[in-house]
């Protein structure tokens, strides 16, 4: 297939890894069943994606395990060696003892020995348990940042994932973790697309030798806080109209000239294909001046982690940040 390979960079300060620039996720809201789960990432190996995310809240592990299973099985791969696979650290075992426990759970679902990326999936703790969504406010606590950190890098030091990371963590924090650490952090994942294109964070990211990447490039248009507004942006389709190609084909070659991975997700085999077609071509200087004019808004506030009984009161404190 054309473009069926996806270009890779060098991961943080880990130069012995490689990850690729556009990656294939599996949060969906609502949950879908199993076999449609494991359909779609099978089908994604197929296409040629090489790059895979899911998370213990997702409830996509084990698909994702057994469907790589299956494309070893098929021939499609050789082994897993051959995908590169993240997952998350949810906030009911973001605690110092429950960290290694959490990811050796998180490779009996997977089947798999080591992961590529293991990230903290929020800067927040919430009462030690099983990871659920929702949560009562009173289980809202204050990460030990210095002590999860800790336990993060015990991880990587026994060869359980290759490396470790953050998602959603601002600039300050990201600077408390830096402050701490005797591993740095290789990644941080977050939300990213047009109308919120994290032009500080990414500057502070590439100061510190970080690599980003983004989720939600579409605008998570269905989840429970996505939003329509890019997707529907006019700019973004007169922009698509005039290049001969879709809107999520420009959201995508937006983000990927901008350095950072990328992660889509789509259980059609047709689009997963069409997503993958944004390397031959680029956008103009004035296109990319548009698209650095569009106003910007924030998609996923996360306010269930905002509450008066929990550490964060506000939605500047937990992101540090406007968020419109």
């Amino acid at each position: 297939m054309k473009n069926s390979k996806i270009p890779e960079s060098k991961l943080g300060s880990n130069i012995a890894t490689t990850i690729p620039l556009l990656g294939f996720g599996t949060a969906v809201y609502p949950p879908v069943a199993s076999d449609t789960m494991k359909k779609s990432i099978f089908n994604a190996i197929k296409v040629g994606y090489r790059h895979f995310d899911t998370a213990a809240m997702y409830n996509s592990e084990k698909d994702l395990g057994e469907a790589v299973a299956e494309a070893v099985k098929c021939g499609i791969i050789k082994s897993r060696d051959e995908l590169f696979i993240t997952s998350k650290l949810w906030c009911s075992d973001a605690h110092p003892d429950r960290v290694l426990p959490a990811l050796q759970n998180t490779l009996r679902n997977l089947a798999f020995e080591y992961l590529d990326l293991y990230l903290i999936h929020y800067p927040v703790s919430i009462k030690a348990g099983s990871p659920s969504y929702p949560f009562p406010e009173e289980d809202i606590l204050p990460m030990d940042y210095k002590h999860v950190w800790e336990a993060m890098e015990g991880c990587q030091v026994r060869g359980l994932t290759k490396n470790i990371g953050v998602s959603n963590f601002s600039c300050k924090k990201l600077e408390l973790v830096l402050s701490l650490a005797k591993i740095p952090p290789s990644v941080n994942q977050v939300e990213m697309n047009p109308l919120w294109q994290q032009k500080d964070l990414r500057e502070f990211c590439k100061e510190k030798n970080i690599h980003v990447t983004a989720y939600s490039p579409l605008g998570a248009k269905g989840t429970m806080w996505g939003t329509n507004k890019v997707m529907d942006s006019e700019m973004l389709q007169e922009i698509a109209i005039a290049k001969g190609k879709s809107v999520p084909q420009i959201c995508l070659r937006w983000a990927y000239e901008q350095g950072v991975s990328v992660l889509v997700k789509s259980f059609n085999k047709e689009r997963m294909m069409e997503n993958m077609n944004i390397f031959d071509w680029e956008l103009s200087s004035e296109e990319l001046e548009k698209i650095n004019q569009i106003p910007q808004e924030k998609g996923n506030p996360a306010r269930f982690f905002i509450s008066d009984k929990g550490p964060f009161k506000s939605a500047d404190d937990l992101w540090d940040e406007s968020i419109n």
